[in-house]
């Protein structure tokens, strides 16, 4: 007996990931083409910090959402499996929902535990040996802190703290895994408020202050993960008419607050390389319109790959010297940070082009 294949919607852009990269790739590639965005959940992460600049990550995100056409977003759907179609290498999503999806491309920006890197053969991100617990405190009367990033560190624990507003703080605690029972973070709000509390007794009041009175439903613990910069050089970032972007391709720490920027000069890059192949498409020859796409596709990566490989190689260093327990391990990677590091800030002073 033979079965028929189960039918499919067909779309022209797949995004996988409504996080800050994937909806800024929807606006960069909009321009009148049938794009999906599958939110793969994304939206639970709170803030975001860069520079000596802070705003919430959900601010941004709903900023984005909000400029794409009615219609764009896809809710309450989440990418299972994707696959390339043996003769066409055409890819197929399955959907937790059990509906396949056919597109013309596929952009994974779903973060570290991509499925679409899966796919493009990349090794899995790696988890560094230090944790973090993050969160923001609102004070309704206004809070006296002067608008910049400070830092403390006593022994194995690091403290910072960046305003977002008059009335908003962004902190975190970083710390060895290593000083942490078992190999899980928390998950109850509460429990994590009380472990950084107990990991902060020895630094200032004010401190303190800030984290008894912080926003339980902010507040998160995890590993900070990377994906190593050897397999950014030599990974393959481009299969068929699949890529990825975001942290699906470059997860990184947060040490130098580059992640959600490096992910919007991916979405005007993509935007710009993918843009130019497809304007040059007429007709319907589809293998010629397959070929200017990879084209496109092999152009995005070429511009990106060593951009992204200074960024992580700069935050695998710095996460090696905050966890490492080796004093020799700490003094080589010391060494060759400030080698990379002559000039501090020449890392933000980038400019990707324009779309």
């Amino acid at each position: 007996m033979e079965f028929a294949a189960p039918a499919a919607e067909k779309h022209e852009i797949v995004i996988i990931g409504g996080g800050i990269c994937g909806l800024a790739t929807a606006l960069a590639l909009h321009r009148g083409r049938d794009i999906l965005i599958d939110e793969n959940k994304e939206r639970k992460i709170e803030h975001v910090i860069g520079e000596s600049r802070c705003l919430q990550r959900s601010d941004l995100i709903t900023t984005l959402a909000d400029e794409l056409p009615i219609g764009t977003i896809r809710l309450g759907s989440e990418v299972v499996s994707i696959d390339l179609d043996s003769v066409t290498e055409t890819p197929r999503l399955l959907l937790t929902c059990g509906s396949y999806i056919d597109a013309e491309i596929v952009i994974g920006c779903e973060g570290g535990r991509s499925k679409v890197a899966e796919l493009l053969g990349l090794k899995a991100s790696r988890a560094f040996d230090v944790g973090v617990i993050r969160g923001l405190t609102t004070y309704p009367n206004a809070h006296s802190m002067p608008h910049e990033f400070r830092r403390i560190r006593k022994g194995k624990i690091g403290v910072g703290m960046l305003p977002i507003t008059q009335h908003l703080i962004h902190w975190f605690v970083n710390l060895p895994t290593h000083l942490l029972s078992g190999d899980k973070f928390p998950n109850d709000p509460k429990h994590i408020k009380q472990m950084a509390l107990e990991l902060i007794k020895d630094f200032p009041s004010n401190i303190h202050e800030t984290i008894e009175l912080s926003n339980l439903d902010s507040m998160s613990a995890a590993h900070l993960r990377y994906r190593a910069p050897w397999d950014l050089l030599l990974g393959t970032m481009r299969k068929g008419t699949v890529t990825v972007a975001g942290d699906a391709m470059h997860i990184m720490g947060p040490f130098i607050g580059q992640g959600g920027a490096s992910g919007l000069e991916d979405a005007v890059v993509l935007g710009r390389c993918l843009g130019m192949a497809m304007s040059g498409i007429e007709g319907n020859n589809k293998k010629e319109k397959i070929a200017k796409i990879e084209a496109g596709l092999d152009q995005y990566v070429k511009e990106r790959r060593m951009r992204v490989l200074g960024f992580s190689t700069i935050t695998y260093l710095i996460g090696i010297i905050v966890g490492s327990k080796s004093p020799l391990i700490k003094m080589v990677a010391g060494f060759t940070l400030a080698i990379l590091l002559r000039d501090r800030v020449s890392h933000v002073h980038f400019d990707c082009g324009k779309l």
